[in-house]
């Protein structure tokens, strides 16, 4: 097992000199083979070199990752991309000058220079440029390709600042690099430009109205990612596997406001009377009207970018106080919400209750 070195930052948002000198000599690490787990301005990943086989190989040993998963190529200029993945249709252009460098992930069909390693064994490959200045500067120095799935251990909620790099992968890689904490704090969204619509395989902070607006038409969502069993090879990350998931069982609580409050109620005590220690993720409007043995407030149901940051640090927080059972308010499946719900309904293994 490798050695892990954290890299302390001075200054993530605007990276000094020295901060620079030590982005240069990780990059010189990964073009020789080493795996670095990097902040990004969605979840922190585990970078390799996309265009070597051994790499690739390595990062889904680090995370126990099936190898059908494919993994998502990092660049830093669009110049870098007509390299790996055939660029020619016309929606790429419309995207990627709306949202790039940003939290969207393209899929396109891939080039020759491209291993199957990297992309889970499909003829094509998913494409990102971050916004985040470190996740830019790494990739350069890294020789312009990054291959980079979420740095946490496959299955579990996704890394929003490096402590929980550490805890999942600590021993397990090369470098860690200390960015701070997230900002989004949700995967990229996926958009797949292999079909003759454009279709979002995973949703995420761009929007599919978002979407629409740039193409100047709808963007339909593939409902496939709601079906846990469709036992197609996935396109996009997180489309086929449990992932997000906390140790404790989770359950998601849709319905009539009312009703999901007595719910929860009756919840809490059914799990005391089984001696199971109980968690509730509830937003502020509903905070102080529950208690439970660990209660956390995710936000306001009017900030949904509050609640998409939060999410995944309070599954692991979930995990720090050992909860055995954990209730979820639901929320509605539309805008950045149906991120939200995508991420939830993956953490709970679709197990929903409507009352």
């Amino acid at each position: 097992m490798p050695e892990t070195e954290i890299i302390q930052l001075d200054n993530p948002g605007n990276p000094t000199p020295g901060d620079r000198e030590k982005l240069r000599a990780a990059g010189a690490r990964i073009r020789e083979g080493a795996l670095a787990a990097f902040p990004t301005e969605t979840v922190y990943g585990l970078g390799g070199d996309a265009l070597n086989p051994e790499s690739s190989r390595r990062i889904y040993a680090a995370k126990g990752r099936p190898s059908d998963n494919p993994l998502i190529v990092h660049v830093c200029s669009l110049e870098a991309i007509d390299r790996i993945a055939d660029t020619s249709d016309p929606n790429f252009a419309k995207l990627a000058d709306a949202f790039w460098p940003g939290p969207m992930t393209l899929i396109l069909p891939k080039k020759e220079i491209v291993p199957r390693e990297t992309t889970g064994g499909l003829e094509t490959v998913a494409v990102r440029m971050p916004s985040d200045p470190v996740a830019a500067l790494l990739i350069e120095y890294a020789g312009g390709y990054i291959a980079a799935p979420s740095a946490n251990l496959s299955g579990r909620p996704s890394p929003t600042d490096a402590e929980h790099v550490i805890q999942d992968l600590g021993g397990r890689v090369e470098l860690i690099i200390d960015g701070g904490e997230n900002p989004i704090g949700l995967e990229s969204t996926i958009v797949d430009l292999t079909v003759p619509d454009p279709v979002i395989l995973r949703p995420g902070y761009i929007t599919d109205k978002m979407l629409a607006e740039a193409l100047g038409r709808p963007v339909e969502t593939d409902r496939a990612i709601l079906d846990p069993d469709s036992g197609k090879a996935p396109k996009a990350p997180g489309m086929k596997y449990r992932h997000y998931a906390p140790k404790g069982e989770l359950t998601i609580v849709e319905g009539e406001e009312s009703a999901v409050l007595a719910y929860l109620r009756e919840a809490v005590q059914k799990a005391h009377g089984s001696g199971r220690k109980v968690g509730l993720i509830v937003t502020a409007e509903h905070a102080q009207a529950l208690k439970a043995d660990v209660l956390r407030c995710i936000g306001s149901r009017n900030r949904e970018d509050e609640i998409a940051h939060n999410l995944y640090r309070i599954l692991r927080e979930f995990d720090d106080e050992q909860v055995e059972v954990i209730y979820s308010e639901g929320f509605a499946d539309t805008g950045l919400g149906q991120a939200i719900m995508n991420r939830l309904l993956k953490a709970a293994g679709h197990r929903v209750v409507r009352v």
